[in-house]
């Protein structure tokens, strides 16, 4: 969780302000995600001015890691939030087949939005599946 050195419970609530310095995040990206994940929804007083709950603060933690370190496009990432439901804060290196992810592509390789899969049993027959496929697609391509 973030560390905020202002003197307050861990558990009281945050200006946008104190969340965005604390987390290194400026304010529009957070006002932004406010409007792109639904799960995001920091109580709004008088003058529509936000407090963020501790809650709120972990989801945005979640949403930071989510996009900027791990990769997932937002779409992607509100997909594995809410798969997770609350306990998706926690998730960090768990199944991701619901959430699309943007990975660099290896040598010789289309860039583009890869599947990520848990390996299991018939893994090696879904990848050569897969690769056969991949293959009479760029096959078809250069036709």
């Amino acid at each position: 969780m973030a560390g905020f050195d202002d003197g307050k419970d861990e558990g009281a609530l945050r200006t946008i302000g104190e969340v965005s310095e604390a987390l290194g995040i400026k304010p529009h990206v957070l006002r932004y995600w406010e409007q792109q994940f639904a799960l995001l929804k920091p109580l709004k007083r008088s003058g529509g001015r936000r407090y963020y709950r501790a809650s709120d603060v972990a989801m945005v933690e979640t949403i930071d890691r989510l996009i900027n370190r791990e990769g997932y496009t937002l779409k992607g990432a509100e997909a594995v939030l809410r798969a997770g439901g609350k306990s998706g804060l926690d998730r960090r290196h768990e199944d991701r087949r619901d959430g699309d992810r943007r990975v660099a592509a290896e040598p010789g390789e289309t860039p583009g939005v890869r599947l990520m899969v848990t390996e299991g049993p018939d893994m090696a027959d879904m990848i050569a599946g897969l690769k056969a496929v991949r293959a009479r697609l760029a096959a078809a391509l250069e036709a």
